[in-house]
């Protein structure tokens, strides 16, 4: 089925042809036709886009005898856009076009010889580019949303940003009555259909509120402090905090004690004050100073996954399944012994911990090991983990869901809960441990790109020795990986000279040598800034293109 598709831009200076995102959905393209992409499309003024992906359509272009038909392979981008669809130069060459923006048209050679011509309705053309201006009049006035989040019992919510998350576009499908779980959008019907009847049959392995958590057997494992026998116990001096914070503390503390995690305790030993951070949307989380209990407590020298490994054994893999487990560490239940060491001070009361917390000396190691225990028949095979985080991989689609069945009846033995929210399945890439993973390996993450992609070049000469600093320490820093920085040396005046007896043609004896070299210049600029991009076409099959950024204003005239 074919759309008769408008508001189409024609641009000579884009390197690539996009269709945008509002488009893709309307015209109801099936969603395996659109192969993940891991990139993203930097403008003139350094605004970055990412892409969702790119599809292969048929695209005919003109009407009755002047139609012609090409396949384009387009970059699917989810960005505020007044057109559909971007034409650019790569579609412009293969059409054989010529563009003239003076009459607004664009001509090209037909199979048979003659020259179709599309013409622009004027009107169009001038209502998109207004409605382009008040796009970005609104994406600059429009004032920031304020979003309200639920509070979670697991602290470590907004404090580590390398979670496992897929890098690729997922949705929500229902696997019970008001219950949903994220998987991903390139599987075929017949894979989904299997994906979401295993996730169905295990629905137990989830834990969607605090009350679904029963936790870790005690017997099975349970957070033990060793304490120092000569070491002195500690009751810190209550501290003073003001009337909201006091407020949040209490808060806090009931939500903990509805979910059975604390208890009140009187005359303990070992006591400590909490300590409140403010997040990232304005509210509270409250935090225990456990600096002198772990002073006390020596290190367990458990040893931890190495991380470079982790990543390396799960890539390269066709299908993935990232998972979270629920508020980790309070799924471990303290020593009973060791419950009073854990007390703080609340606002009318002072309370222990009856699970492990965050904050605790050695909490990493005990969780490691626990999932170290409960995995060991599949660690390394087809799945893999760090701490709480875990990653289902599989060559294939099939064996997939045989490794996911085969993760739930393990952790089910054990009570370990899976947190809903923070579970990605059957996606082809994601972010593991701050590495990109994709069916092809390990690529580049754009998010760790983002510092060297935006750092903006030196304007003064005070500002050169801060850049060779920054260019040394990266260096220090890479050279574990065997990777050698090497500055660029100046250019000789020999290299200029060689390069030109290169693209220079050898005139043959008796004729004279015709050259014919083409000149493509175009330019851009928004509010952003301003840029020109330049194609230069030789004999030979010679291309070369350059862009440039301007310091300075310059308009699209």
């Amino acid at each position: 089925m074919g759309y008769n598709v408008k508001r189409v831009l024609v641009d000579q200076g884009s390197s690539t042809d996009i269709l945008f995102w509002e488009a893709f959905v309307g015209m109801k393209i099936p969603n395996d036709r659109q192969v993940p992409y891991a990139g993203t499309l930097v403008g003139f003024a350094g605004d970055q886009v990412m892409a969702r992906g790119y599809t292969d359509l048929e695209t005919t272009f003109g009407q009755g005898s002047q139609m012609k038909t090409v396949t384009i392979r387009y970059l699917v981008v989810d960005a505020q856009s007044s057109y559909n669809i971007l034409i650019g130069r790569p579609t412009l060459n293969k059409l054989e076009a010529v563009v003239s923006t003076a009459h607004l048209k664009v001509k090209y050679l037909l199979p048979n010889g003659v020259v179709g011509v599309l013409k622009v309705d004027q009107e169009v053309a001038r209502k998109c580019y207004a409605d382009s201006l008040k796009a970005r009049r609104c994406l600059y006035t429009t004032p920031v949303e304020r979003h309200i989040h639920s509070i979670e019992l697991d602290p470590r919510m907004g404090q580590f940003d390398h979670r496992p998350a897929p890098a690729e576009d997922v949705k929500e499908v229902k696997i019970m009555e008001g219950r949903n779980v994220k998987i991903g959008t390139s599987l075929t019907p017949e894979d989904e259909e299997k994906l979401v009847r295993v996730l169905k049959d295990n629905v137990s392995a989830f834990a969607w509120n605090s009350s679904d958590m029963p936790g870790i057997v005690p017997n099975f494992l349970c957070h033990k402090l060793a304490i120092d026998p000569s070491a002195k116990a500690v009751i810190q001096k209550r501290r003073k905090f003001g009337e909201e914070k006091r407020r949040a503390i209490a808060e806090e503390t009931k939500k903990l004690v509805l979910a059975g995690h604390v208890r009140e305790i009187q005359y303990p030993t070992w006591l400590a004050n909490v300590v409140m951070v403010r997040k990232s949307n304005g509210k509270w989380r409250m935090c225990t100073d456990f600096t002198d209990l772990n002073k006390a407590c020596p290190k367990d020298s458990y040893p931890l996954p190495n991380i470079d490994y982790l990543v390396d054994g799960a890539s390269g893999y066709e299908l993935l399944s990232f998972m979270d487990a629920y508020s980790g560490y309070n799924q471990i239940r303290m020593h009973p012994t060791d419950e009073d060491k854990t007390a703080f001070i609340a606002d009318q009361a002072n309370f222990c911990y009856r699970v492990m917390p965050f904050g605790s000396k050695n909490a990493g190691a005990t969780y490691q090991r626990l999932m170290d225990k409960v995995l060991v028949n599949q660690l390394g095979r087809n799945v893999e983990a760090y701490v709480d985080d875990m990653v289902v991989k599989s060559v294939s689609t099939g064996r997939h869901f045989d490794g996911l069945q085969d993760l739930f009846d393990t952790i089910s033995v054990y009570q370990l809960k899976l947190n809903p929210k923070k579970c990605s399945f059957g996606v082809q890439a994601g972010k593991f441990l701050g590495f990109l993973l994709t069916h092809c390996g390990i690529e580049a993450n754009p998010d760790k790109c983002s510092a060297i992609i935006n750092m903006r070049s030196p304007s003064m000469v005070k500002q050169k020795p801060d850049l060779a600093g920054r260019m040394m320490k990266w260096s220090v820093e890479l050279s574990k990986f065997s990777i050698k920085y090497e500055p660029r040396g100046a250019i000789k005046a020999q290299a200029l000279a060689d390069f030109q007896m290169e693209l220079t043609p050898l005139v043959e004896e008796g004729g004279v040598g015709e050259t014919q070299w083409i000149l493509s210049v175009d330019g851009a600029s928004n509010l952003g800034g301003s840029g020109v991009g330049i194609v230069l076409e030789g004999p030979g099959g010679i291309l070369l293109e350059q862009s440039q950024r301007f310091e300075f204003r310059a308009s699209n005239n």
